[in-house]
């Protein structure tokens, strides 16, 4: 995940007003992080005499991991939020029983942070825990910042996301005049990345997590595990590092499989020793390893 940085104590607050309208970044210089996000859809070619994967490889790999996992029980909430033809191995129980109302898109940019360098578990505790300490983000604002920090502790590196969560918090507040992100659902989604990459501690991959789960945009963020796995099936070169390959591989993965092929690469790559590769690290798993259908294809491929 995306590293915090510390953000500046807030400033006095305006009057807030009731409309959600887009407005311009602040003039300020953008960071480093600001511009691996901006550039994914530009003129650039990151490898340019690298064509693969081909659109038959991804739906290849999203089969054979839909047939191996079934589609992962918690991302079915937010497939089922996006214009998707029906999926298999999906237990009708869990599709009937999906809230399909979807949740702020503020609401989405703080649980992405809460769930950074942490487990799934935790980071649901630690949002939980924040909506009910808290009954507004008007009221997160103007907490001291040690009482965000006890209602977060759960997740894990409380005071540096306490100090992210109040400083875009507070940002929005200064350009916006309220805290409302619901503007974003208007807009295409490189202007949605300039937004997200003005606020201090956001970076390219919680964008795109953004992106992808919390406005139903077709983007493919590059985790750990993807990074991993976009090695092993030889989708990038061996030397590619996760900004390239987060370039690559949103240019070569055909946008009706990004979602899916995201969510099944990412749930496997967390059961799956070999092609995570943490080898012994992890605990074997009785389907993954020997019978990996991706270790069959890479072996494939060379």
């Amino acid at each position: 995940m995306t590293k915090l940085t510390k953000t500046q104590k807030s400033r006095k607050r305006k009057k807030p007003d009731n409309q959600c309208s887009p407005s311009p970044c602040p003039s300020s210089k953008p960071s480093k992080k600001a511009n691996v996000t901006l550039s994914s859809s530009n003129g650039s070619e990151p490898f340019p005499d690298f064509s693969g994967p081909s659109p038959d490889q991804c739906r290849a790999v999203r089969d054979d991991l839909l047939a191996l996992h079934g589609f992962p029980k918690e991302f079915i909430k937010y497939r089922n939020q996006r214009s998707l033809s029906p999926i298999g191995h999906e237990d009708d129980d869990d599709i009937s029983g999906t809230d399909s109302c979807k949740e702020s898109v503020l609401d989405g940019l703080i649980s992405t942070i809460l769930s950074q360098n942490t487990t799934e578990v935790n980071s649901l505790k630690a949002f939980a825990s924040l909506k009910s300490s808290f009954p507004t983000w008007e009221s997160v604002l103007a907490a001291d910042a040690k009482l965000v920090e006890d209602a977060i502790r759960c997740g894990g590196l409380a005071p540096t996301k306490t100090s992210c969560i109040k400083g875009i918090l507070s940002s929005l507040f200064q350009k916006k005049g309220n805290l409302c992100l619901e503007y974003l659902r208007e807009l295409s989604i490189e202007e949605i990345k300039r937004e997200l990459s003005c606020f201090r501690g956001i970076g390219p991959k919680t964008v795109a997590c953004v992106l992808m789960f919390h406005l139903q945009r077709d983007d493919f963020p590059v985790d750990t595990h993807v990074f991993q796995i976009a090695k092993t099936l030889r989708w990038v070169p061996i030397a590619a590092d996760v900004k390239k390959t987060y370039l690559h591989l949103n240019r070569r993965i055909p946008d009706e499989l990004k979602f899916d092929l995201n969510c099944l690469i990412y749930t496997h790559g967390k059961v799956c020793r070999e092609c995570s590769g943490k080898g012994s690290d992890k605990p074997k798993n009785e389907h993954c390893d020997k019978l990996c259908p991706l270790l069959r294809q890479s072996s494939n491929a060379i």
